[in-house]
């Protein structure tokens, strides 16, 4: 019961699922019911369905569910994090004990959930591959029965209802049949949502269209049961004018039936439904991600009987003070502090960049880091919800959840069009009662006027404009994750892009090798015994120059090289390396020798920093000038540099850089076109960063280098502070809290999952001229949806007066509504040409 304890001082965050919102005018009661609540200050979020509530005063959590409800949802409490006290490492390990106490019977499934926001309720078990994006389970499967049934029930409901010629004896009662479960079962979305919204005297969009289907199934029931409209042999054809007196209704002077209407609103609103569903669901899937990057294992390090015993444990089970041990080619199991052993770390997860990190004793290291090459014994420092890895998804969800919902354009106006709807309805059918000739033309003009105001087009304007707007995204390699996306490309006027992976290419080549002409072959020979990034890079570059190289053996000029191979195996005249060594944060050293070329033929060859080298009695000095000057030059900008020696003599200076992808120079030059502010931000050193700025055209002063994942989330909201509409450009997990904190998130598709989960828009090609086209192709997305919305409305406002005075039957109404949609539907398919 610990986390129901306040804190006088700090604040305590609870996070709570919320379920049953539909619309932007939801998030706005529940964030009002809650705000009211005395010391809490609360920010909902549609796509995750949930809240986030910052108490500065003692809230009880049944309060907060109150609240929620009195707004007309259900809640429940998935998280409640008490303020930080200061705490020994003692008292922090008891905590943590107590906590693995607490969880045990969830094991590794309630790390998820708190990293999700979503976690289970109390003695819930997980299973595997449960669906934790959203409070309520299997949401999208339930649309998608709904809507499948609403489809087959429906084709042939319209076609016995608006083709007299295959209206057989007794058709009406076939229609009512079909019909009744759509109306009812498939429709039931809108009906819950409707009613919970008219218990708080509020209305939407779905208000109207239960109403309208209600009415319509209402009055097709009355006039099949007690209006003569169920007459065996009666026949249906449309009147355009059915409220005036002498008109023919129908073949037989019955009331008309209105089944088909009901049933095409439900089904077309369903299919824009389950289509926004959709895109909400991944909203979740970021965290999982990111979870996933963690190890999930640890060899915990003891001591008994005075030797020293490794056990294999689950992850949760450290905890702060543990020794754990991380083999070359594990992840590091948690924050922690090296104790023994030397190593590179490939913290490129955490940092997005390519140079491995060299280790030692004392040297911090942080979980879900990749060891390259040396045996580590490392003390655990910080375990479970402190890990960096952890607040990096706790960055992330905190920036989901603090986005402001976008209010589409229709939740807006329906605030406004369905009470003015329904006031027109009522006048309506006084109106006639008055000065018309019968309830029942009166009762027909005022459904007349709830069908034809059905938003049929509106409900399609955006997803069909989605549709094929992504579909053509998908034809170039740009992946749009939903329609509040959209909004963000018009009116972003900055772009942040990522270095490493983004602009260049996110791996280390060789750049130049400067001194000896044999330098790159006899360095790529010893490297390529080693599992070290930098010296695959330079092996990879040696075996590419090899060809060229062979024939270049400084150790035996006279001896050529040829295509057979000795006894061993080896191919004669090939490069041999004997007595490799690798000393971790330093160097490696081999003999190298000409194969079956004898002993005389060889050299002691060794490729490190200068420092090194130093230790080994070579000196690096001025008898080297041209490549200490080479040395340093490489190091001032950005680059990193080795220096290969033999023959007790440093002889050639090897330049590695991650380099800039071909297209990106042309990429930037794009984005500017389109009246965008490119920036540079990484978390490499400025010179290395101010070479890429100036190879792709971006300027030193938009350069932010040796910036850590928080801070590139700052960066983001800095600018925001000051007016910016930022889009964010990276790939790397280090990058994932900056893309959902940015107005508009771009992921390259080459990069991780987390970053990918995270952003608005995926760039699969992993080419950065991508995001110009996804830009484009955004705002070309987003015109095309205001203008579906502007033509659904306009017909919405021509027809109802129409409707009001009695000159468009209901069915007709249904039609013309089809006809708007069609045009909605023919306006978005100009997207399948956009570039």
């Amino acid at each position: 019961m610990t986390g129901h304890i306040s804190h006088p001082v700090a604040p305590t965050e609870i996070d709570l699922a919320v379920e049953g919102m539909t619309c932007a005018s939801c998030v706005a009661r529940v964030e009002k019911r809650l705000n009211q609540i005395p010391g809490v200050e609360a920010t909902v979020n549609l796509p995750l369905e949930s809240a986030h509530v910052v108490a500065t005063a003692d809230v009880d959590d049944d309060a907060l569910i109150a609240a929620v409800k009195k707004a007309g949802y259900d809640a429940r409490v998935t998280r409640r994090r008490a303020p930080k006290v200061a705490a020994s490492a003692a008292d922090h390990a008891d905590h943590t004990n107590m906590g693995h106490m607490d969880h045990s019977a969830m094991g590794h499934a309630d790390s998820e959930m708190a990293l999700s926001g979503h976690s289970m309720g109390e003695g819930h078990m997980m299973v595997e591959g449960e669906d934790t994006s959203a409070p309520t389970p299997d949401r999208g499967a339930d649309l998608r029965r709904r809507l499948i049934v609403a489809t087959i029930l429906a084709v042939p409901v319209v076609a016995l209802s608006m083709i007299p010629a295959l209206q057989f004896d007794g058709w009406q009662w076939v229609v009512a049949a079909l019909s009744l479960p759509v109306v009812t079962w498939s429709a039931w979305p809108f009906h819950k949502a409707a009613f919970r919204a008219g218990r708080h005297g509020a209305s939407t969009m779905d208000t109207l269209v239960s109403v309208g289907v209600i009415a319509a199934t209402t009055w097709s029931l009355w006039a099949l049961l007690f209006g003569g409209a169920g007459e065996i042999g009666m026949q249906m054809s449309p009147s355009l004018f059915p409220g005036f007196p002498g008109a023919e209704h129908t073949a037989s002077a019955a009331p008309e039936l209105y089944f088909e209407v009901a049933a095409v609103v439900t089904t077309f609103l369903l299919a824009g439904r389950y289509a926004e569903q959709r895109s909400r669901r991944r909203a979740g899937d970021a965290l999982r991600s990111l979870l996933a990057l963690g190890a999930k294992d640890a060899t915990l390090v003891t001591t008994e009987g005075g030797r020293r015993v490794s056990t294999r444990v689950p992850i949760d089970s450290l905890t702060v003070g543990n020794l754990f041990a991380v083999k070359p080619g594990e992840k590091v199991a948690t924050d922690g502090v090296v104790v023994e052993g030397t190593s590179a770390i490939d913290a490129s997860l955490l940092t997005g960049e390519s140079m491995p990190v060299d280790v030692g004793p004392g040297d911090p290291v942080t979980g879900a880091t990749v060891n390259t090459s040396g045996y580590l014994v490392v003390k655990a420092t910080r375990v479970g919800e402190e890990t960096t890895l952890a607040q990096i998804g706790q960055l992330v969800s905190a920036a989901q959840t603090g986005k402001a919902p976008v209010q589409r354009l229709a939740d807006r106006i329906s605030a406004v069009f369905v009470p003015i709807v329904f006031v027109i309805a009522i006048a309506t059918f006084a109106a006639w009662m008055v000065w018309g000739p019968s309830a029942q033309a009166a009762f027909t003009a005022a459904v007349a006027v709830l069908i034809i105001a059905c938003p049929c087009a509106l409900g399609l304007a955006t997803p069909t404009a989605l549709l094929v707007g992504t579909g053509r995204g998908a034809q170039l390699g740009i992946l749009i994750k939903g329609p509040e996306i959209l909004e963000s490309t018009r009116r972003v006027d900055t772009i942040v892009l990522d270095k490493t992976g983004t602009v260049t290419q996110g791996r280390m080549a060789v750049e130049s090798v400067v001194g000896h002409p044999d330098t790159l072959r006899l360095a790529g020979a010893v490297e390529a015994l080693s599992e070290h990034p930098i010296a695959q890079a330079i092996a990879a570059a040696a075996h590419e120059a090899a060809p060229a190289q062979r024939v270049l053996l400084p150790l035996a000029d006279e001896q050529p090289a040829t295509d057979t191979h000795g006894a061993d195996g080896v191919l004669i005249g090939s490069d041999q390396v004997l007595e490799f060594s690798s000393a971790p944060g330093g160097g490696v050293s081999g003999v190298v020798r000409v194969a079956h070329s004898g002993l005389g033929v060889s050299a002691r060859v060794l490729v490190g920093r200068p420092t090194w080298l130093a230790e080994q009695n070579i000196p690096f000095t001025d008898d080297t000038a041209e490549l200490v000057r080479a040395f340093e030059d490489a190091e001032s900008s950005g680059a990193t540099a080795v220096v290969a020696a033999w023959d007790g003599a440093a002889r050639g200076v090897i330049v590695l850089r991650d380099p800039v992808k071909e297209t990106s120079a042309e990429a930037v030059a794009q984005l500017t076109a389109l009246g965008l502010r490119p920036m540079l931000l990484t978390g490499d050193n400025p010179g290395a960063a101010r070479v890429a700025a100036r190879a792709v055209g971006i300027k030193e002063a938009d350069v932010f280098a040796q910036v850590l994942p928080e801070e590139k989330v700052s960066i983001v909201a800095r600018l925001r502070a000051e007016g910016h509409v930022v889009a964010m450009v990276g790939d790397g997990v280090n990058d994932a809290a900056a893309l959902a904190g940015a107005d508009l998130g771009l992921a390259m598709g080459t990069g991780t999952d987390v970053a990918i989960e995270a952003s608005d828009i995926t760039l699969v090609r992993g080419d950065l001229r991508s995001a110009a086209t996804a830009i484009r192709l955004s705002r070309r997305t987003l015109a095309v949806i205001k203008q579906n919305l502007f033509w659904a409305f306009a017909y919405n406002v021509a027809a109802i007066p129409l409707a009001a005075l009695g000159l468009l039957n209901p069915m007709i109404a249904g039609a013309t509504m089809a006809a708007s949609s069609v045009i909605v539907v023919g306006n978005s398919l100009r997207l399948r040409k956009a570039a």
